[in-house]
């Protein structure tokens, strides 16, 4: 049985969960060196490609600037030139510069005294972050601080909705609530599930589905009408 599974009632999601970890495998995501990178990389891939986010935080590291203190020190300006890879580079300027002035406002630079919060309050500080809406939220919470809180992305909308779990989900929180009931509160299996998700999404089940082979085809109505009409 898949990593983080056990003791999971048999649901749509879970079943969903098997196939892919059996067709991928683990994905040992986010990617990132640390839980700063991991925050910063969330911010920066706001309407980016991470290849593109890769070489702004390349460039953040060239100059030593990638840790609190260098964030904060940095002028503004200077910053941007650094993020303009990863694309919108004076908005993200700015809300990398947010995200720092909260952290040590709030915190005195120092991410443990942000993680030790709960779960809920965590996420509702970040929140109120410029420029942090709830996909990056989630994904700081996740993937940095190790907290349990599904993230719900473009590729998790598609797949969900292909699948027919919907259930006329229409909001960000709806679709989080379809994993949150199905699931345990388990951050290594939300991760991996996440994970999981893009993984399928950037493979197979892409704008234009490749639903031949698909290991979700038989449970898919979506990919199930795709093949019949070829």
């Amino acid at each position: 049985m898949p990593a983080g599974c056990k003791g999971v009632e048999t649901s749509p999601l879970k079943e969903v969960y098997r196939r892919l970890y059996d067709a991928y495998g683990p994905q040992n995501w986010w990617p990132g060196d640390s839980a700063f990178e991991v925050i910063i990389g969330a911010i920066l891939t706001q309407s980016a490609a991470w290849s593109n986010v890769e070489k702004a935080l390349y460039n953040l590291k060239a100059v030593s600037v990638l840790s609190p203190e260098g964030l904060r020190d940095i002028s503004q300006d200077e910053l941007a030139v650094l993020l303009r890879p990863s694309g919108y580079f004076n908005a993200k300027a700015k809300k990398l510069k947010a995200f720092i002035a909260h952290l040590w406002e709030s915190h005195q630079g120092d991410l443990q005294k942000l993680f030790a919060r709960d779960t809920a309050s965590l996420r509702e500080e970040l929140l109120s972050v410029h420029g942090i809406g709830e996909e990056t939220a989630d994904d700081i919470v996740l993937y940095a601080a190790g907290k349990p809180s599904f993230v719900v992305d473009a590729y998790t909308r598609r797949i969900v909705g292909r699948l027919g779990l919907a259930r006329g989900a229409a909001t960000y929180q709806a679709y989080q609530r379809l994993f949150h009931g199905a699931l345990p509160r388990k951050a290594s299996l939300y991760n991996e599930y996440h994970a999981l998700l893009v993984r399928h999404g950037k493979d197979v089940c892409k704008k234009m589905p490749l639903c031949a082979g698909c290991c979700l085809l038989d449970v898919c109505p979506t990919g199930t009408d795709v093949v019949k009409k070829k």
